[in-house]
């Protein structure tokens, strides 16, 4: 009886004929009134797993969503289907919340979303008293963990709501979650003796690319030129003020492009998310909070120009692609400037020792995966336990393999001049030195005596840029001092610089070498352009400099003011971007150069 009544809700409701991965025992579970934790790939079906039972139970049944958007686009979809849904938040007046909760006592809904902060205070949990609830679902439940990639405090007490209804079943879900996360979810919510279900994380219609960053807009440009010229797709960026340049600029190429991040306004967000779901071909560019859950199934492909933290980050977010099955692309481009700048908010943040390392324990991860030689498939699948065949034949890695070399004589020359430099000076400088480059910096310091000075000019920059990545991903090279960025060395260096182990790379393409003149023309004419904005910034470094007596260069080297005219930062992110930059330079310069930069911009 059960079975049948399941097979119609699902065909008559939802329009499907069978249950995918494990949504059947799922379900069933959830009927049987057990707790749950449901580990399930994006575009698996997570939510049918409540939706269902909701349909199949008196009473209503309570799910909880980390964002508005997301209960705003279930709902939708819900009501499509014939569904009576609602949705409880912040973006309700005072009117339309009473009438909602009329509804809801009057038996006429059988879903409730709601926050994880609207539900937990007094009056909501008061209110759902009076009321029948068959289930609680939690969606996105990886944020209920400090290990999850999404991390939310307020999820952390949704176990509370084991004391205000006790005999309510829980069904947690989400996409991803290592064996720790799966742990810390179901402590935190209290949950009893849970069944625990486990899909298999391969999204076989999904191909893998990772390439070197040199010129993100134009790489960018060229991969949806090659790949998706009239597809649906999503940019991700770490920053608001990326987000809109980026969308600026994909807008001048000719892309039907919008921005999305916290920072717009309410009716900016919502018609850019109106967008996405209606437009036929779309591109938005966002942070990761975009996406969350969403339910469009032609999103053909997931950009990241900026490196997650983490591969459950990364796994989340590219699994937006594709939903319905067909074939997609995750592509994404990173650099050393990831690495370090990641590294650096990592190592500064207050949380505990035991999250420091376990953190960076997943961003080691995820920069394994980026250095990766073998399948991208097989490294994602076994790090989530899931074994995996050695070659997918639909990654980059299996469509054109890498070359590896022996790196390890120029692997020791990174590391001699790291060492000769006393392992106090960040990368720029490090590489200055190596190529032979007499800028004040390395003058002052009398570099240019030393036995290392010079031993890197037959390669160009981005040669030891991409090796010296490679040695910090694969830690043979560490930061010691964050405020200077400063490289050090450690046991696995030694093993190189004494020549006990032999260093295998993965060997990275140059742009060719009228690519190369072609570029340096440009930075040239940058420059040239920005004169002003460089003589500005000088006059003010130098100002600053007498006011404090200090050295100029000690403010900042000319490479970082021209490394300013050159990015143009607008924001504290941004400008930590900035070569010689770290959070003790901005905390002290920082609001002064930016608004010379700001000036610049609006005169412009």
């Amino acid at each position: 009886m059960r079975e049948q009544k399941l097979l119609k809700i699902l065909k008559e409701t939802f329009g499907y004929t069978s249950f995918r991965f494990e949504q059947h025992k799922i379900i069933n579970s959830v009927l049987d009134g057990n707790d749950t934790l449901a580990i399930m790939p994006t575009g698996g079906g997570k939510s049918l797993c409540y939706q269902i039972p909701a349909l199949y139970l008196d009473g209503i049944t309570i799910v909880i969503s980390p964002l508005i958007s997301l209960m705003q686009d279930q709902v939708m979809n819900l009501k499509e289907v014939g569904v009576k849904a609602v949705f409880l938040n912040s973006a309700l007046s005072h009117h339309e919340s009473r009438k909602t909760k009329e509804k809801i006592k009057q038996g006429k809904v059988k879903l409730v979303y709601v926050s994880p902060e609207g539900i937990l205070t007094p009056t909501m949990i008061e209110f759902f008293k009076d009321v029948e609830i068959s289930l609680i679902a939690i969606d996105e439940a990886h944020c209920v963990s400090q290990w999850g990639h999404e991390f939310r405090k307020d999820y952390t007490r949704l176990g509370e709501l084991k004391d205000s209804f006790p005999e309510v079943p829980v069904i947690a879900l989400t996409a991803t979650a290592d064996a720790k996360t799966r742990s810390d979810i179901s402590d935190q919510l209290r949950l009893k003796s849970p069944a625990l279900f486990i899909s298999s994380f391969d999204r076989p219609n999904i191909k893998y690319i990772i390439q070197d960053r040199n010129d993100e807009l134009k790489q960018l440009d060229g991969f949806i030129k090659s790949h998706h010229p009239e597809d649906t797709g999503i940019v991700y960026c770490l920053s608001r003020d990326k987000v809109e340049r980026v969308a600026a600029s994909l807008k001048k190429m000719g892309y039907p492009a919008v921005p999305y991040h916290a920072g717009l306004s309410q009716e900016v967000r919502t018609k850019n998310q109106e967008r996405f779901n209606a437009d036929d071909r779309i591109i938005v560019v966002a942070t990761i909070a975009f996406g969350m859950g969403i339910d469009r199934p032609d999103v053909r492909f997931v950009a990241h120009l900026d490196l997650p933290k983490s591969i459950e980050s990364y796994y989340q977010e590219t699994g937006r692609a594709g939903r319905d099955g067909l074939p997609s692309t995750a592509w994404m481009i990173y650099g050393l400037q990831d690495v370090v700048k990641l590294s650096q908010m990592l190592a500064t943040t207050d949380a505990d020792e035991n999250y420091k390392k376990i953190a960076r324990h997943k961003l080691d991860s995820m920069l394994a995966l980026c250095e990766a030689a073998s399948c991208r498939r097989q490294f994602l699948l076994q790090y989530f336990g899931e074994a995996g065949k050695s070659t997918c034949n639909y990654c980059d890695t299996c469509l054109s393999p890498p070359v590896m070399w022996d790196a390890t004589v120029d692997a020791q020359k990174i590391m001699s001049a790291i060492y000769r430099t006393k392992q106090i000076y960040g990368a720029g400088h490090v590489i200055d030195v190596l190529r032979g480059s007499r800028s004040a910096k390395v003058l002052e310091r009398k570099h240019d005596e030393l036995s290392v000075f010079g031993i890197g000019k037959d390669q160009p920059k981005e040669h030891w840029d991409i090796i010296l990545r490679q040695l910090m991903n694969l830690n043979y090279v560490s930061i010691k001092d964050w405020e200077y960025r400063g490289l050090h060395l450690n046991q696995k260096s030694l093993e190189i610089l004494t020549g006990k182990q032999k260093l295998q790379l993965r060997k990275q393409k140059l742009a060719p070498a009228k690519a190369d003149k072609k570029e340096n023309s440009r930075t040239r004419e940058i420059k040239h352009d920005r004169h002003d904005l460089f003589e500005a910034l000088r006059n003010l470094r130098n100002t600053i400099a007498k006011e404090k007596k200090l050295p100029s260069y000690i403010v900042f080297n000319d490479k970082s003011l021209h490394d300013m005219c050159h990015l143009l930062p607008r924001d504290e992110d941004e400008f930590l971007m900035v070569h010689g930059v770290g959070q003790s330079k901005f905390e002290s310069y920082g609001d002064a150069f930016l608004e010379v930069i700001g000036e610049y911009l609006s005169s412009q």
